[in-house]
């Protein structure tokens, strides 16, 4: 009887292993008829399913006799789902095709640069956040004239004015300072140091492709000055359909922002110009009679052109030009109602010029050579009653970088040479603040794939700084794709930053009684950084909606941070005491997708300590907890609609007063023709000012003394205008 029963349960597992079929699939483009490397096909209702390899083949093991529905999926296409019947009646392999979306137009895929490799977002170890397209196009029509608001509605990045009257602003990541930040345009730094000043209010969105924020220690790439992180602002190329658009806004507020941009790409020759003029004027919704928006006029010219020398090699030249006067203070002295009573005014004068010069040349089809220099000059002049601080700041950077391909790394070898000269001129009894710095650096960077689920980036860089020393800045980053749903990636590297006297604290007094940096008796300030992220994302109720959500870990030290520190005799000095400063936290990004309906959702926790022998505080200006809302509905070319809401928890404060938390408030909408299109923005409509919660100054209006800035000042503003492309 055992022996029958053995025998029958054999049978059984015979007949079913005879019933186990074996899928074969080709998945392509349907429109290029390429082989879609990494598309997914799956069974529903079950949890089998594989990966198309290099030639687009999937093979799918273990399926079962009778009617079964296969889906088919790739990043940017149309999911299909097709009916199969097993066991089929010849053996055959299925080509499949996906169509891409938007109506068969394919989603553009975003290279990054600011990794310094060629690789697309969903490929580089590095963590990369891309502002771009839709999203560039929205935030340029909310403040089409600067990019504080781009950044500051981001995760993670808080946008931290520095003067009440002049609204000068600098960016944080992750709650550090803006000094620790290095901002470069196409990879070029073009604002650190002295350049940095007004840096966030004169770089307008109009004329850049994308902007890439890397947060975290990240000289390695760049050189010193990316402790918290690195933004790069990427330019606009020609193309050979020509672009003529043109930009009109107004406020509320009396602003008014005009440009314009043409872009076009010939046989041997490319062209990109944008220019553009900005003015605002003297605005007090508090009725306090100083300004909430200072009254200012700016000129900008970026004339850039490609030259195509051959098929190999590309030269490209650039001249970018930004004049500015700009005045905040008492409202009755800007209008020409001065009196004794009305005579604070802050005024800055500044002229920003460089030039850039770029060799692009392919050796080979795996090698590549580039060339980069700019110079750079920068001249401000800052005066207040009774003061005055100028100078010119004169700058350079030259680069060669050799970049090698192949199917499994990616390498790139590089040598630059940064220097920077910042000459004070002789206002005051202060000793001048003038320096001069020269950094050669060599860096090494490395891309490889070492397995179908694993890229692993590294690098290292050695920087030689004329009056900090030698400094080894290695990183390393993983990027794990768990599944089609879940990947990973976790990095972490070194930073540091030659100190200078042009930091938020400084710029907040206007560099009154500020002595120049002490550099016997100072080291550069280096720290040490870590990031982990984890990514899914899917569909959910048959494809109607789609939901991603990236949750990301962070922590960074800085060690021996320089603090600007008062001296008996009433002077400001920076001082180097023991201790360190650490920020870590965590941000969280949500987005869901329903038919025309898009909701963003971002939390930030950030806390940031200083470390001491003596005690542990918290850092000011930083909100510990901010939350991103941002709605968005859209027809495709036709009409946008967007609602947004941030809530920023209360501050610490310099002083040791706590700030309030608060909320803002927006709502914006696009219409949109063939040729042109009708924008308006609702900003702040609730009407959040600090001057709703207590003064922003003591002291008289003649000469008061600003408490810190960490709410809006200028309340509800309603901008709109027209686009044109022509």
């Amino acid at each position: 009887m055992k022996k029958l029963i053995v025998l029958f349960i054999a049978l059984l597992y015979t007949a079913a292993a005879w019933s186990q079929n074996t899928l074969k699939a080709v998945v392509k483009d349907a429109k290029t008829n390429q082989p879609l490397v990494g598309a997914s096909i799956s069974i529903q209702g079950t949890t089998i399913g594989a990966t198309a390899d290099s030639n687009g083949l999937v093979t799918i093991t273990g399926v079962a006799d009778g009617k079964i529905l296969i889906r088919t999926t790739y990043t940017g296409y149309q999911p299909r789902v097709d009916t199969l019947t097993f066991p089929l009646t010849t053996y055959i392999v299925l080509f499949i095709t996906l169509t891409p979306n938007d109506d068969g137009e394919e989603l553009e895929q975003i290279v990054v640069t600011a990794t310094r490799s060629s690789r697309t977002i969903q490929n580089i170890p590095t963590r990369v956040e891309v502002i771009s397209g839709e999203e560039l196009d929205e935030k340029a029509n909310m403040k089409p004239g600067d990019i504080r608001m781009l950044l500051a509605e981001s995760t993670g990045i808080q946008t931290q004015q520095t003067s009440a009257t002049s609204g000068n602003s600098s960016i944080r990541i992750q709650g550090l300072d803006g000094k620790y930040t290095q901002i470069i345009r196409d990879g070029f730094p073009l604002y650190s140091g002295f350049s940095g000043g007004l840096g966030l209010l004169q770089i307008a969105p109009l004329d850049l492709k994308q902007v890439e924020v890397i947060k975290g220690s990240s000289s390695t790439l760049y050189g010193g000055g990316a402790i918290a992180g690195l933004v790069n602002l990427v330019s606009k190329t020609p193309t050979a359909n020509r672009q003529l658009n043109f930009m009109l806004n107004g406020t509320s507020a009396l602003g008014l922002d005009a440009s314009g941009f043409y872009s076009q790409k010939f046989k041997k020759m490319g062209v990109t110009t944008y220019v553009a003029y900005n003015h605002g004027s003297a605005y007090d919704p508090s009725g306090i009679d100083l300004t909430a928006i200072p009254k200012f006029d700016r000129f900008t010219l970026n004339p850039k052109l490609w030259f195509y020398l051959s098929d190999k090699t590309t030269l490209i030249t650039g001249i970018n030009a930004i004049v500015e006067n700009r005045i905040g203070g008492d409202l009755h002295y800007i209008k020409g109602d001065a009196s004794p009573q009305h005579s604070y005014f802050e005024q800055n004068k500044t002229g920003r010029y460089s030039t850039q010069l770029q060799l692009d040349h392919h050796i080979s089809e795996q090698s590549s050579l580039v060339l980069k220099n700019s110079v750079s000059y920068y001249d401000r002049n800052i005066g207040l009653p009774g003061y005055r601080f100028s100078g010119g700041q004169l700058s350079t950077y030259s680069e060669a970088t050799y970049a090698h391909n192949s199917a499994q790394s990616d390498w790139v070898a590089g040598i630059n040479l940064l220097t920077d000269n910042f000459k004070e001129h002789q206002n005051t009894g202060i000793a001048l603040r003038s320096y001069t710095y020269n950094t050669l650096g060599v860096l090494v960077q490395n891309t490889w794939n070492a397995a179908k689920v694993l890229t692993i980036e590294s690098g290292i860089r050695g920087d030689y700084h004329n009056q900090y020393g030698f400094f080894v800045l290695p990183r390393l980053s993983a990027l794990v794709k768990i599944s089609d749903h879940v990947t990973t990636r976790l990095g972490g590297g070194l930073g540091y930053k030659a100190p200078s006297v042009f930091t938020e604290d400084a710029e907040r007094i206007q560099f009154r009684n500020v002595l120049p940096i002490d550099v016997a008796n100072t080291r550069a300030e280096r720290s040490y950084g870590a990031n982990y992220d984890i990514n899914y994302r899917t569909t959910l109720f048959n494809d109607a909606v789609s939901f991603s959500i990236n949750q990301l870990l962070f922590y960074t030290r800085i060690e021996s941070p320089i603090i600007l520190t008062a001296l008996p005799d009433g002077n400001l000095q920076y001082q180097q005491p023991a201790g360190h400063l650490d920020t870590r936290g965590t941000e969280t990004n949500v987005k869901l997708t329903y038919a025309d309906f898009k909701l963003f959702i971002g939390y930030t926790l950030a806390d940031v300590k200083t470390h001491t022998t003596a005690a542990e505080t918290t850092y000011p200006l930083v909100s510990k907890h901010r939350l991103n809302n941002v709605l968005v509905y859209e027809l495709e070319d036709n009409l946008k609609i967007g609602a947004e809401a941030y809530y920023f928890s209360p501050q610490v404060l310099n002083d040791g007063t706590k700030g309030r938390g608060y909320w803002t408030m927006g709502i914006m909408g696009e219409k949109i023709w063939e040729r042109f299109s009708l924008f308006i923005n609702f900003e702040n409509f609730t009407d959040i000012r600090q001057t709703q919660f207590a003064p922003i100054y003591t002291g008289s209006v003649t000469s008061p003394v600003f408490k810190d800035i960490y709410a809006p000042l200028d309340g509800f503003v309603v901008n709109g205008g027209i686009k044109l492309r022509l």
